[in-house]
């Protein structure tokens, strides 16, 4: 039975920090991306297919940090990082701190499916799109005010700050997890990073195993929240040793990554994961999460707050 999950961020989220204008625009947001991913599902195209498409539609929505959404760096630019990998080859692609690229996810891919590397990295990054004659975009398609007040207040407090402060409504990363008809998981995530980020900063999104996986032994696996805590505890993978090695369930191996390993380490934020039975998990250990899913059978829900 196929199945997608989708993300746009976690973090601090409160119903009384968000008008009801707002929640409706990010319900949408989530609503059209995940039909764009099921749609894919539907007509019986894989499930790379479908993560493609869900992190696409986030990334043309200037609500969610990554593509059209994406922060500001402390130079003034958007620097974007995506990652995606397919569960029946174990093949990924990954970008990082690319700019102009409009759809960073599809960049990675291209990166998977059309070059013989697994990460590129900044200006060779965009070389490589330039060859494949992906579309770029003015610095003013990034543009957006809200997101500029973001950088200005960082960098007055003198912090990097994750997009999902208390300050702000605009959620951090985004990412999507589907299982096809076939039986194949794939994931994707994509992500502007932190406002105010540093010396090329770069956080989990990109890093295969810290921030995306996929196996088909086991799960896909996308992540959302303060990068390095997930890289420094390889999240998307160690769900799927868990699994694999340890005979855990997903829902029993997720539960432990992120209540009680990320948590020891300091580490906020959350994930969503489907394995090869369909099943879907989307833990946080933050006060919410933008998530939505559905299945074949037509079950699912979308949600925001815990």
């Amino acid at each position: 039975m196929f199945t997608i999950a989708i993300h746009g961020g976690s973090g601090t989220i409160n119903r009384s920090e968000i008008t009801a204008e707002q929640e409706k625009a990010f319900r949408q947001g989530l609503e059209d991306a995940l039909e764009a991913g099921y749609k894919e599902l539907a007509r019986g195209h894989s499930a790379l297919d479908a993560v493609e498409q869900a992190v696409r539609s986030l990334e043309d929505n200037e609500l969610f940090n990554a593509g059209r959404g994406a922060v500001f760096s402390a130079r003034g630019k958007h620097e974007m990082d995506a990652s995606i990998m397919c569960g029946r080859s174990q093949k990924a692609g990954a970008i990082a701190g690319v700019t102009n690229i409009q759809n960073p996810v599809s960049l990675a891919r291209a990166v998977m499916e059309q070059s013989e590397n697994v990460f590129l990295l900044g200006s060779g990054a965009e070389d490589f799109a330039r060859e494949l004659r992906l579309p770029f975009e003015p610095d003013a398609y990034f543009y957006t005010d809200f997101r500029f007040r973001q950088l200005k207040e960082a960098q007055k407090a003198n912090k990097t700050q994750l997009d999902h402060s208390k300050s702000n409504t605009g959620k951090g990363t985004v990412g999507a997890v589907a299982l096809d008809k076939d039986g194949n998981l794939a994931a994707a995530t994509s992500t502007g990073g932190l406002t105010n980020k540093k010396y090329g900063r770069v956080g989990d999104t990109p890093v295969i195993g810290a921030g995306t996986y996929a196996s088909n032994q086991t799960c896909a696996v996308s992540c959302t929240g303060y990068g390095e805590y997930f890289i420094r505890a390889v999240v998307a993978y160690d769900i799927s040793c868990l699994m694999g090695y340890k005979g855990l369930s997903l829902k029993a191996a997720c539960e432990y990554v992120v209540q009680e390993k990320l948590k020891t380490m300091g580490g906020e934020g959350g994930l969503i994961a489907v394995d090869r039975a369909g099943n879907v998990v989307l833990p946080f250990n933050s006060e919410g999460m933008y998530r939505a899913w559905r299945n074949e059978a037509g079950e699912g829900e979308v949600s925001i707050f815990a």
